[in-house]
């Protein structure tokens, strides 16, 4: 049985929770959840990656088991996200490390390559987008006009992604047999994000999302200039980070491995056996 630790770390004087399984001195994988779940994502990958590698799933800020400090005490966007992720990979004592984002993930696994590609020894992207291809319209462009004019019609849309049904959706969406989704995941997600001032903290990030793409220019560019092994194992049927998504990698990565799945967005919870079996063949073949 694999032991999993629960751990909370200080970070800069916040409280930063993170799960860990594995032998300290085996290569490192770094798991980044997505919106709106935690590290509680990676329950059951965890055992499935912990006889090999020391295995580290943090919650973010405002995230899961973390601080969840006001918007008026943090100032939430993805580079800080990406502050309070370095400063617990410091504390950790962990320098090198291959890398799993889904959804938010993505952007703060992004943002830790661009600051020093060298530390990074793999990627696996699981519905998480680095390209233009892959956002689905009709999800992102409510949340696209509202960043720009905050017009209410489309802030009205916004905020709906933050009730129990359509945090359900992102689980469910996309699968043959909805029932294999323990209900607990979405139920866990909407009690966190609905706790006092929390919608508050995700507004702060949807209207920061769009300087993601921003940065998408500098990304291709390190992939090309610092190649690095990647993944994209893909649920293809996500209303949210579509196929085309997975298959951009190619283009600044051209030995990218893309693989898709009949699922959706959360893919851990409908194809783990799948999702865990390319995961452990790409860091044997490439760690």
């Amino acid at each position: 049985m694999t032991v999993i630790h629960h751990r909370t770390t200080l970070v800069d004087g916040l409280e930063v929770f993170h799960r860990e399984a594995g032998p300290a001195d085996a290569p490192v994988v770094l798991l980044l959840h997505g919106f709106p779940t935690s590290s509680s994502m990676f329950r059951r990958l965890i055992p499935r990656l912990a006889d090999r590698y020391r295995v580290i799933a943090p919650d973010y800020v405002g995230f899961g088991h973390s601080a969840a400090p006001g918007v008026e005490e943090f100032e939430y966007t993805f580079d800080h996200l990406t502050d309070v992720v370095e400063g617990l990979l410091r504390e950790l004592g962990v320098q090198r490390f291959a890398v799993y984002v889904q959804d938010y993930g993505a952007p703060v696994g992004w943002r830790l390559f661009l600051r020093d590609p060298g530390r990074v020894t793999a990627v696996v992207t699981q519905n998480g987008n680095g390209y233009e291809e892959g956002f689905v319209d009709a999800f992102w462009a409510p949340l696209w006009r509202w960043a720009v004019d905050g017009n209410p019609d489309d802030e009205s849309v916004v905020r709906s992604t933050l009730t129990t049904e359509l945090v359900r959706w992102q689980y469910v969406h996309g699968l043959d047999d909805p029932g294999v989704v323990d209900p607990d995941t979405w139920t866990r997600d909407v009690a966190q994000i609905s706790r006092p001032g929390m919608d508050r903290v995700q507004l702060a990030l949807y209207r920061d999302y769009p300087r993601n793409r921003e940065l998408y220019p500098r990304l291709h560019a390190a992939f090309r200039d610092h190649p690095v092994p990647l993944l994209a194992v893909w649920g293809e049927r996500d209303e949210i980070f579509g196929p085309e998504g997975a298959r951009a990698f190619r283009t600044d990565l051209p030995d990218a491995r893309v693989e898709l799945l009949p699922g959706g967005h959360f893919l851990l919870e409908s194809h783990l056996d799948e999702v865990a079996a390319s995961v452990r063949e790409f860091l044997a073949e490439t760690l």
